[in-house]
């Protein structure tokens, strides 16, 4: 099931039928809010320990507790010095780790940002690990994503009780699955100065029962009948579309790739029509990875702009 994680990867309202092009109507949404709620008064019980020192920072492999219970993995990029920083909460793609964002982090201290990077849920070890492939028990894919955007929120947390970071300039990116958590974050947590959403996806469906992609074909005629639309029915109160239009006043990056192998053009025009202002949209010659250095670029000039990084050269000769 690792590969329906990482198709999974970026979610947003349910579907009945592979023929439906229009989202549904959004569900209440000050009632969707409060699925995300937690108890910020609970200790945090960070512990780190240094992995390695780098040309302009430190990283570090650290855990805190997650409402939910357990600890939440993570990565934490500190630079150089003595701040106040800014701050950058990262959330991964779907088939990827916590590792997924080190480099660019590593760009972000020479630039000025503390950044956290944190696991989910499925890539934790036992007794915490909890696999996000329950398609028979939707409801319980539906909490465990949950989780995962209640542990960023005490990401959120752990990066403004720091002394060296400055509360007003935090940012956070989010590629696929990162995106669809960072479509709630921005909606629920208004903490944000700004947002970068990569790779996003319009509706569950639009990769669960649209997906023309080899491999999510094949994988939909082993499934049992109407299992795939019950799944993306139940879990699309939680689906991106819902939330990215209450981003406001939060500015939002959305990219998104021309060669996309999971969904199609229809589904990012409904997510860039569904997005609330101000937001800019890119597109870049890639495929889902987004690996054009310009896409880079372009998420590093934005966080310039908004949370006031140094603008250095990406690639440093004393690196």
């Amino acid at each position: 099931m690792r590969f329906l994680i990482g198709v999974l990867t970026l979610i947003l309202t349910a579907a009945l039928t592979p023929a439906q092009t229009e989202p549904k109507s959004a569900p209440d949404f000050s009632s969707a809010t409060r699925l995300f709620d937690y108890d910020v008064k609970q200790p945090l019980n960070i512990r780190q320990k240094m992995i390695e020192e780098f040309d302009g920072g430190t990283l570090y492999d650290i855990n805190y507790t997650s409402p939910k219970g357990g600890p939440v993995a993570a990565y934490l990029v500190v630079p150089k010095g003595e701040g106040p920083f800014a701050a950058v909460l990262f959330g991964h793609w779907g088939n990827g780790t916590r590792a997924e964002f080190i480099p660019e982090a590593k760009i972000y201290a020479r630039a000025g940002a503390v950044s956290l990077i944190p696991n989910y849920p499925w890539d934790r070890p036992q007794p915490w690990h909890k696999a996000l492939d329950h398609l028979d028990k939707p409801d319980l894919d539906r909490e465990i994503e949950i989780q995962v955007v209640v542990d960023l929120r005490r990401g959120i947390d752990l990066l403004l009780a720091r002394p060296d970071v400055d509360a007003k300039r935090l940012a956070y990116v989010g590629h696929s699955y990162g995106a669809q958590w960072g479509s709630i974050l921005t909606a629920v947590d208004k903490r944000m100065k700004t947002s970068v959403l990569m790779a996003g996806v319009a509706e569950t469906a639009d990769i669960l029962l649209r997906s023309d992609e080899p491999g999510m074909v094949d994988f939909r005629k082993t499934q049992p009948a109407g299992q795939l639309e019950k799944y993306s029915r139940v879990t699309g109160d939680i689906d991106a579309i819902h939330f990215v239009g209450h981003s406001a006043p939060i500015p939002v990056l959305l990219q998104f790739a021309n060669f996309e192998q999971y969904f199609d053009k229809t589904s990012m025009q409904h997510y860039v029509a569904a997005a609330s202002d101000p937001k800019k949209v890119l597109y870049y010659d890639t495929g889902h990875d987004l690996n054009d250095p310009q896409a880079l670029e372009d998420r590093y000039d934005w966080l310039v702009e908004y949370i006031n990084l140094r603008r250095r050269p990406v690639l440093s000769k004393n690196r």
